[in-house]
């Protein structure tokens, strides 16, 4: 199958990495320096998992892709997504599927109602992945896992979502196709969410969430909200949401941070409309009490 990966960033950049080296038909879309140093120079991987390499694997921008892919990974920033849709209806065929690999809830319905002919899914990852060098990825720690589904109504091409499991577990990402895509996407959101905005608010990585005080309190707090504002909306846990977040940051690498920390200390465009004022928006729709979302909203109204 030909895979499109529209967006090499640390999570595009990482999945990309990991297909093209057990052999599979990869494609990046990348832009600017990043994309002349790919161009140039290879995409260079640093992975915890797979070690060190620099692959050539076939990368231009958006308009220049001129293809047909099977597989499309949308993996752009929740602020990109509709830049990316005249390039997801040029490159899609009749049984192509996209999977958004986005950190907001709500992304595949979103991308559906922009490319309504072609098949979304949805899907969210669990990685520590980032930029770290212009051409270079790095993959932080032993978690690399992948989950994505079709949301309820949606008709997939039979075999398609077990081919695309087989060609990524193939490659060393732990693939799981979801039975409850809607519920999976919400629970990484309100993991990212927790862990982004905790970061960012204190400006911390995440070895200081993990030890015991007000860091670790806030992202409960945070965590805790978010679980009420899911469970007002339908979704079912399959697990104490608060105790899956706190399992799920003491696992991290405790020099990590989340892209959204990144981009703020840097001044540059970052998810927080998506993670932080997105959740404050949703809850008091749903008429759910917010306080730790509303104290940390105050830092950076201000900007």
């Amino acid at each position: 199958m030909k895979y499109l990966i529209a967006g090499t960033g640390g999570v595009g950049g990482s999945i990309a990495g990991f297909l093209s080296l057990a052999g599979k038909d990869v494609t990046c879309i990348a832009r600017g320096a990043h994309l002349q140093a790919i161009q140039k120079d290879g995409l260079k991987l640093k992975s915890d998992l797979k070690g060190e390499h620099t692959l050539v694997i076939p990368t231009m921008n958006a308009e220049e892709f001129n293809g047909k892919a099977d597989v499309i990974f949308v993996c752009v920033k929740g602020y990109s997504v509709d830049s990316i849709t005249e390039l997801i209806k040029r490159a899609s065929h009749e049984k192509t599927v996209v999977i958004p690999i986005l950190n907001v809830y709500g992304t595949g319905p979103r991308i559906q109602r922009l490319v309504p002919g072609v098949t979304v899914l949805d899907g969210c990852i669990y990685i520590v992945g980032f930029v770290s060098g212009t051409g270079e990825i790095t993959q932080m720690g032993k978690i690399f896992r992948l989950v994505y589904g079709a949301h309820k109504g949606t008709q997939v091409a039979p075999g398609i979502m077990e081919a695309i499991q087989k060609d990524l577990q193939e490659s060393g990402i732990k693939a799981e196709i979801s039975p409850d895509i809607n519920r999976d996407t919400f629970v990484k959101w309100s993991f990212i969410s927790a862990m982004a905005v905790t970061g960012a608010y204190y400006d911390v990585p995440m070895g200081e969430v993990q030890k015991p005080g007000k860091v670790r309190d806030t992202f409960i707090g945070l965590s805790t909200e978010s679980a009420a504002l899911g469970r007002k909306l339908g979704v079912e846990f399959p697990e104490d949401p608060v105790s899956y977040n706190l399992k799920v940051i003491d696992k991290l690498d405790p020099d990590s941070t989340a892209s959204m920390q990144k981009d703020l200390a840097r001044g540059h465009e970052s998810e927080i409309q998506g993670l932080l004022f997105d959740m404050i928006a949703a809850a008091e729709e749903q008429g759910i009490d917010i306080p730790t979302y509303r104290m940390v909203a105050e830092k950076f109204t201000k900007h």
